[in-house]
């Protein structure tokens, strides 16, 4: 993969709890269908087992549609799969580490909630920035609150993509994009909404202005 054309621009980081009883996998091909340009598997509560066999289906689905899948967290998970990357918060793995085991050909993004942050994150080899919660957000209630001047501070601290998350949608969206970030990653204004493909596409249309 060249990681240097990586389209950070509608990032979608699943959470089941959005999608009632709708299939995760099919919900997922419909966002991709509609604009999604990265996904990130995120699963908190099921087995090692159930987690590994949804990547691997998740997987041919975004191997399908050339769309990077990123695993939250679980380095195993990625390896076993051979995910196109690893997202870690400041409590999990740390950077150094993940990078030695992943190698240099894979993408690695670490959440960032402060300028110091940020720039230890890219000075130890991260690919791309989580910057947030920018907005109230029921998916990560421990998150720590990001302004939109920090944000736009921090972006113009880096010099590797920033994504924006937290309680971005529809409304909101235009003000972070006027901090000039390289993408925003959503949940619930995906994967909650009735119908996934018109709300990616919906998104995607703001985001191409």
């Amino acid at each position: 993969m060249n990681k240097a054309a990586v389209d950070y621009t509608l990032y979608l980081v699943t959470d089941r709890k959005q999608l009632g009883n709708r299939d995760l996998a099919e919900s997922i091909e419909q966002a991709i269908q509609g604009g999604v340009t990265l996904v990130q598997l995120r699963e908190k509560s099921v087995s090692t087992k159930e987690f590994l066999q949804l990547a691997e289906k998740v997987k041919e689905i975004t191997s399908r549609y050339q769309i990077p899948l990123i695993i939250n967290d679980r380095l195993d998970i990625a390896l076993a799969i051979d995910a196109d990357g690893l997202h870690v918060g400041q409590d999990d793995l740390p950077m150094v580490k993940a990078r030695e085991l992943l190698g240099p050909d894979k993408i690695i993004g670490v959440s960032a909630s402060t300028l110091e942050e940020a720039l230890l994150a890219e000075q130890q080899g991260a690919d791309y920035l989580g910057v947030g919660a920018i907005f109230t957000t029921a998916t990560k209630t421990d998150a720590t609150d990001v302004s939109l001047k920090q944000l736009e501070v921090i972006k113009h601290s880096v010099s590797i993509p920033v994504v924006a998350i937290g309680g971005i949608g529809t409304t909101n969206l235009p003000l972070v994009r006027a901090a000039g970030v390289d993408g925003v990653s959503v949940v619930s204004a995906i994967l909650g909404q009735e119908n996934i493909y018109s709300a990616a596409m919906e998104l995607k249309k703001i985001l191409s202005f």
